[in-house]
């Protein structure tokens, strides 16, 4: 499979909305001409003070035809914005006032724009921090029900088609939780075998990493999270086809999952790693990047009612493009 030119040629015949709460730089704006020109995106929403976008995009040698520019402290919907915003928090002490000010920030316009359906796909972090894109996705979007954890995966694309779905596995979490819980694996798994439908177009096959095969590492606390972890996911979604807990080999050789684990469930590819902590999952992600020559597409929000993505703020213009696009395919 070819992972870019699938999510481009999902998110072209989807045409759906995106929003760009970081409207004002200057390879967002680029990314914005882009994703215009090439017919990915409806419509596109560039966030920010009009001119500051305007004279962004002059210094870029970008024109705005086309794009959509919204400045929240300007506009007409400031009032609406602001009430659905307290309403949703006002639990949690938020008033009225503070509310009109909080929605004057362009994450959380952008944020609340995916939440009333005036977006469709949300992508930012080119020059805000992760924790800020994800507080924004967490106050005001939301998660799947049942779900209470936010992460993320990696699309991995490897030359070797024996592997995957014809080279392509998908890898999480590998950058948002350090060292989750069970339940928060389990809520980890959860999405990542939604992403891998999504991303994959194939039913995941999962397998939930460890340093131990079928209880080789013996009653070890970290051994111990990651078969609560399975249960729970499997309780979760009982037709779910994973397994584990297994190392690495195990999980990805037939041979090796047939002597190690007779018992498994799973007699195919597995399509879907799930690791048990942030440490194994970052260097898991960039020793098979830069080993096996693969490309790593992501990392890629997961677990959000509606699709969030973030961005590295080392991110290229095609990445801010290829990006979106992913987040827009994912659109329902």
């Amino acid at each position: 499979m070819d992972f870019v030119k699938d999510m481009l040629d999902k998110a072209k015949s989807l045409q759906k909305n995106l929003v760009l709460p970081e409207g004002t730089e200057p390879r967002t704006i680029s990314a914005a001409r882009k994703i215009a020109d090439q017919g990915i995106a409806a419509k596109i929403f560039l966030l920010g003070k009009e001119n500051d976008i305007k004279s962004a995009a002059a210094k870029a040698g970008v024109h705005l035809n086309g794009l959509s520019i919204i400045d929240p402290e300007l506009s007409a919907d400031l009032n609406k914005y602001a009430n659905e915003y307290y309403e949703l928090r006002k639990s949690k002490g938020m008033t009225s006032d503070q509310a009109k000010i909080d929605m004057k920030s362009c994450l959380r316009w952008g944020a609340m724009m995916l939440r009333l359906g005036e977006a469709d796909a949300f992508v930012a972090g080119a020059e805000s921090t992760t924790a800020d894109v994800l507080r924004a996705g967490l106050a005001i979007v939301g998660m799947v029900p049942g779900l209470k954890t936010a992460s993320s995966c990696f699309v991995m694309q490897i030359p070797d088609k024996a592997f995957g779905q014809e080279g392509a596995l998908i890898f999480s979490d590998c950058a948002v939780v350090p060292n989750p819980t069970a339940e928060q694996l389990a809520d980890i798994a959860f999405s990542a075998a939604q992403s891998c439908r999504e991303f994959l177009n194939t039913d995941p096959t999962l397998a939930m990493l460890s340093f131990s095969t079928k209880g080789s590492g013996g009653e070890h606390v970290d051994v111990v999270k990651v078969k609560e972890a399975l249960a729970l996911l499997k309780a979760k979604d009982p037709a779910l086809m994973a397994d584990g807990e297994f190392q690495a080999d195990t999980a990805l050789i037939a041979s090796v999952r047939e002597s190690k684990a007779p018992g498994s469930s799973i007699k195919g590819n597995v399509n879907t790693l799930v690791f048990p902590d942030l440490d194994a999952g970052n260097i898991g992600y960039k020793l098979v990047q830069r080993l096996a020559k693969a490309e790593a597409y992501g990392p890629f929000l997961q677990g959000f009612a509606k699709p969030i993505s973030d961005l590295s703020r080392g991110a290229s213009i095609e990445d801010i493009v290829v990006t979106s696009a992913v987040t827009l395919a994912r659109a329902k």
